[in-house]
Parts: C-alpha cells; structure tokens; sequence
C-alpha cells in the first residue's frame, strides 16, 4: 500500500554536526536541534544494483572508500512512481540512522528498524520521520536508536517468471532487507545500537516481508523481535515464479531494445545493458496495466532453499518459523481502500473470488465450492459490512460495496493474523496481538482503514489534526512499541500510564483493542466462524489482497 501521506523529516541548519568513523570514513551528519537528536542518512549497504548488478542478489557494503561521506541527508527513493526523476535513482539501497544527540558508542541501545510499506512497488525512507518515537523513548528512560532503509521494487526487487527462477533472482527486495540486517549487525554499535537487540518492525508490504523472513531466513540471528502492522506471510499472492510468467515478458517486452527477447528465458543479459533507468519503470507501468493486477510484483514462492520456500501454512504446519516474540495486529477495515467502488452484484464478488485465487492447489470445484461458502458467510446485508459499525450507510455505493470490502479484509488481514498468531501462541513464541478501530476523519467509506494506525506509531497525528483523545491514544502506542523493543513486553510501567497487554496464548487468545475512547483487552473472536471457514482451508486460499 502506498501511504497518502507524507512525514518530512525537516532538518534544520547544523549547530555542531556530529560524525561517526565508519571504518576509514568520517560520516558527517545532522544536528537536529529541536529534538535533540541526531540524523545520519543515505548510507550505501550494498554497491549499487545497476548495470551487471542489475536483477541479482545484494552485494552487501559495510564501509566506504571515501575519507569523508556528507549523511546529513536522506538518499534517493528507488525506481517508483509518482516520484520526480530527480528524487529517485537505481542506486538506492542506503540507510538511515537517528539517535538521541550525545549518544556514545557504548552505549549498547536497543534498535528499531523499520521497513516500510507501498504494495511492493511504492515506499521511501525519507517519509518516516521518526523522531517522535526517538525523543518519547528517550523521555520515557528507554532510548533507543532508529533505523530505516529503502529497497528495490516492482520488477526490479520482484523479478518474475521462469528466468528470474532458473537464475536465483527471485525476491530480491527482501534480499535487500537482509542485506539492510546485515549492515545493522556490522555497523550499529558505532552509532550507539546494540546489535543483539534488535527489533524490526513494518507495515503493509513492510510488515508482510518481514513475516516472509520469519519462514526460511538468518533473521533469528539479525533480530530478536518483531512488530508486524497490517501484514502476514499470506497476505500478499502466494504462487510460485511460473504464475506471474505473463507479467515479465510484457515488461521485457515494454523495454524496447530487449523486446525481441520477449517470449524467451534469456533477457536478463539485455536488461542488464540498459543504460536509462526511466525505460525500466516506464515498462513496469506498461506490464502492470497489461496484467491486469493491482499488486503484479508480489513475493514469490522459490522453492527449497528460498526465502519463501512454499505456501506458509504448510510451513507453520511443520513448525519452520522463527521463534521470535512479535506483536501482530490489524486495523477494522483493512479491506476498504482495497475494494472496487463499481463493484455492484453477487456475480461480480464471486467471480472475484474465482479469479483472485486461481490455480487452486486443490482444484476448481474446491475453489468454487469455497466461494459459494464465502458468499453465504457474508451476505449482502450492509449492516455486517466494511466499514464495520456504520449500519446500513452504503456511501452512496451499491450495498455489494462492503460486502467485498469485509472480504476482502477478512480474507487478506484479520485471518492471516489470527492464523499466525495462534500458530506461534501454540508453538509457546511469546506474541502480542492487536485490533485498532480508532475512528478516523478522513473518508468515511474507508473507514478505520489499512494504513491508519501508522500515523499514531510516528506520533504524527499533531500535524496532521488529530483529536485530543487520538493524539493521546498515539502517545500510549509508542510507549507499548518502544516498551516491546526495549523489553520484549509493550507493560513495563515507563510513559504514559495504560492498560494492561495481555499476552495472547492458547489459554487466553484475547487482542488488545487500540481505540482512544476504549483501550482494553477484548476475546479474538470476530467473526469467528467466517474466518474459522478462512483458515480451514488455506491452501484454496492464496490470501491476495485484491478481490
């Protein structure tokens, strides 16, 4: 999901600009005065992944080769749009890092390091402005030290296809991520961070990478916590390489001087050459129209030995999954700004159903048999639609509106997080789970949507005109984020004064409800039996976020 907003990190003139040695490098970073912190930032992690690094793995970077490298600013998104040219570049993978001002290189802090959301095509480092975690940690008595980082996107960290398999470049964005982990395990304790207690954290695709990393990936030894916002490892389109073999060849086909290779599993040699990063993008949008997909560069299913090695329930159910603590949770109508307006009869939703998880690993009927079900399991009644709570207000829109949009949140968010959730509990991982419904401003038929509880994370509601009772409620969730990152508990007393979150166990499968009007602790229980039917048969189910 690409977030509407954005949170710019405004880096007043330097008063003293503070500098870390990086092997032989003096970075030169940025006083920031107000906060009393400091920022340093667009930091390469990786050579650059352009001409024969183009479409391969990450070639890790943990030093510069320069004397002296300026980080007092953010480095260029990767190839997106919606961008300016001038503010993104292939050469992108660098990482940020914000600390209190002062903070000695022992001094052993606990990390968080966030990676951001945008459907896999979309997100940028330099919107997340952290500082307000940064400065109520410090406030609080726990401060830690903030990381953040881009990765590639679209085709270029997502190559598709049978040649992307047949050369290992499959999920190269999340390769990415390791590569961004790695640097963190090399580097932080130079900047004060401990490198044993890291806790990533992410949203939407930010957070579904990081479950993606929990199946089949070192990240037991780069990290000893989690938090995952709106994201599970089925989530995003589970399907091997060969499903999205369509998409590829309309992007190679885009590309002009590399279209004759289209058809063929020898195009990476010509994309490689390719000297104008602005051909590449521009045949990413062309492949995505083509496709016909709203998210067509998801992560992808890579067999033994990969990232993803095979649909994750089948994983959780041999127990592969790192046993890390995390908390996991969900907004109210995560489905909302995912679902088609037009969309105006039963026929049109099952069908949708259909089409959004064919091949069905178990076959037509099975996939039709479960649609019929689904439809029965909501019906087109308003009242039981998305957004929840709104009665029969229909927005103006046909009734058939929410019902796809409870769907398509059911199918894609809240199931998989309760599947996750309770497969860890089970497994005795330590987990915390999470239901936001606190009422927005914005549009109403979006509702509490995907994307809301971010602003509340960064403390960014006072900027962006939030109630008293949400700019208090953002308070408490930073303190519960900050508190699970410096502990491994979102309850050790320090900051605002809030209720008690419980633990989710076998025992005691409760959520805590993140509403400013009414923050307690609430049973995992809605809609029980539709998202029982859900996880009943995951394999039907892909878990694709757009119906």
């Amino acid at each position: 999901m690409r977030l509407s907003w954005s949170i710019i990190l405004v880096l007043p003139s330097v008063i003293a600009a503070p500098q870390v040695k990086l092997g032989k490098t003096t970075l030169i970073g940025r006083d920031i005065t107000p906060f009393r912190q400091e920022f340093f930032g667009g930091i390469p992690f990786t050579e650059p992944p352009v001409g024969r690094l183009r479409l391969k793995p990450p070639v890790l970077k943990t030093s510069l080769s320069v004397p002296t490298f300026d980080a007092s600013s953010f480095g260029l998104a990767c190839m997106q749009t919606g961008v300016s040219a001038e503010k993104m570049s292939e050469d992108c993978l660098t990482i940020n890092v914000l600390r209190p001002a002062g903070t000695p290189a022992n001094a052993s802090l606990p990390v968080m390091a966030w990676v951001y959301g945008g459907s896999f095509t979309h997100g940028d480092a330099s919107i997340y402005n952290a500082s307000a975690i940064v400065a109520q940690s410090a406030i609080r008595g726990t401060p830690i030290v903030y990381v953040n980082f881009n990765y590639r996107l679209g085709p270029l960290g997502f190559p598709q296809g049978r040649e992307a398999d047949n050369r290992g470049a499959l999920n190269l964005a999340l390769k990415d991520q390791l590569a961004a982990l790695e640097w963190i395990q090399c580097n932080i304790g130079l900047f004060g961070g401990d490198k044993s207690k890291v806790t990533v954290f992410g949203e939407s695709a930010g957070a579904i990478s990081l479950a993606i990393l929990f199946l089949n990936s070192p990240i037991q030894r780069l990290a000893r916590a989690a938090i995952f916002e709106s994201g599970s490892a089925a989530t995003s389109m589970n399907f091997d390489a060969e499903r999205r073999e369509g998409n590829w060849q309309a992007f190679v086909a885009a590309v002009p001087q590399c279209a004759s290779f289209a058809g063929t599993t020898n195009s990476f040699a010509c994309l490689q050459s390719v000297t104008n990063s602005s051909v590449l993008l521009q045949a990413a949008q062309t492949a995505a129209v083509v496709s016909g997909e709203e998210f067509p560069w998801d992560p992808t299913i890579d067999g033994p030995g990969g990232l993803m090695p095979d649909i994750p329930s089948r994983l959780f159910a041999k127990g592969k999954f790192a046993r890390l603590p995390f908390i996991s949770g969900t907004n109210l109508d995560e489905g909302t700004v995912f679902s088609p307006s037009n969309v105006n009869s039963t026929e049109q939703v099952r069908q949708a159903i259909i089409a959004s998880f064919t091949p069905s690993p178990l076959g037509p009927e099975s996939l039709s048999n479960a649609a019929d079900r689904l439809l029965e399991l909501y019906p087109d009644v308003p009242a039981l639609g998305s957004p929840f709570g709104t009665g029969n207000e229909t927005f103006g829109l046909s009734s058939q509106f929410k019902r796809i949009a409870a769907l398509q949140g059911d199918l894609g968010f809240h199931s998989q997080r309760r599947f996750w959730t309770q497969t860890a509990a089970n497994a005795g991982v330590k987990t915390f789970g999470y239901h936001f419904t606190d009422p927005q401003t914005g549009s109403p038929q979006d509702g509490v949507s995907h994307g809301s509880e971010v602003f509340y994370v960064y403390g960014a509601l006072a900027l962006t005109g939030g109630t008293p009772s949400a700019i208090k409620l953002s308070s408490v969730m930073i303190d519960y984020w900050v508190s699970f990152a410096t502990s491994l508990d979102p309850n050790d007393g320090k900051g605002n004064p809030r209720p008690n979150w419980e633990q989710y166990t076998p025992k005691n499968k409760a959520v805590i409800q993140l509403n400013g009007a009414n923050t307690t602790m609430i049973p995992d229980t809605y809609r029980e039996e539709q998202i029982s039917f859900i996880n009943s048969i995951p394999l039907v189910f892909h878990h694709r976020r757009s119906l």
